[in-house]
């Protein structure tokens, strides 16, 4: 049997175990070259300090200030208002005025102008609230100073254009029909021919 001593080479060999092992624990004190290596301290190397650099926020762009961040394409996106926009007001100085007969008409586009919008609906001059409110909407169109609000034309469309809306103070009616879904039109000219006061007019898409 033999070892073979890993710090300086030496071979050692004997038959009996035993022995060699203490053979070996004899040569593991008495080794030179291991004695040097646990005596002869392992030099450390220095490390370096690495200062603690803080990112100055003032030179940092915030998300906002960013071109194409999220939050930057966010900030410049205007949302609009809902049901959209409305210019015309319901209310006003206007009271001087009498309920207007029927029919409604079919040419006013041609002769009124636009007076401005509510909820996103055109509104046809003249207007002059709460007495005078003339014709709403582009393609569903009611002259609200000849509407009587009979509800005719509310229960007769089969897709739900038509919402009550407050009118106080008109004489012919204190609500009227308001086209609010007049993009959802099937041009079925239900409540056209239903009106009895013949205040509504609907125009097919390109007319």
């Amino acid at each position: 049997m033999e070892y073979i001593c890993e710090s300086c080479g030496t071979l050692l060999m004997h038959s009996n175990q035993v022995t060699l092992d203490s053979m070996k624990d004899v040569h593991s004190q008495l080794c030179s070259v291991k004695r040097q290596n646990i005596a002869t301290p392992v030099p450390q190397v220095p490390q370096k300090s690495t200062p603690n650099v803080q990112p100055s926020l003032s030179n940092t762009p915030s998300p906002s200030q960013m071109p194409n961040s999220p939050s930057a394409q966010q900030s410049t996106t205007v949302a609009s208002a809902p049901g959209g926009q409305t210019t015309i007001s319901l209310t006003g100085n206007g009271t001087t005025y009498s309920k207007i007969e029927g029919p409604i008409d079919p040419e006013f586009r041609s002769k009124r102008q636009v007076k401005g919008t509510f909820q996103g609906i055109k509104v046809w001059g003249p207007v002059d609230p709460p007495g005078q409110l003339g014709i709403w909407g582009t393609e569903v169109t009611v002259d609200f100073d000849i509407c009587v609000a009979d509800g005719a034309c509310i229960e007769a469309c089969p897709v739900n254009v038509y919402e009550w809306l407050d009118t106080p103070g008109h004489p012919a009616s204190e609500k009227k029909p308001f086209m609010i879904r007049e993009k959802d039109c099937i041009f079925c000219m239900a409540c056209e021919n239903v009106c009895p006061p013949q205040c509504v007019k609907i125009f097919q898409k390109g007319q």
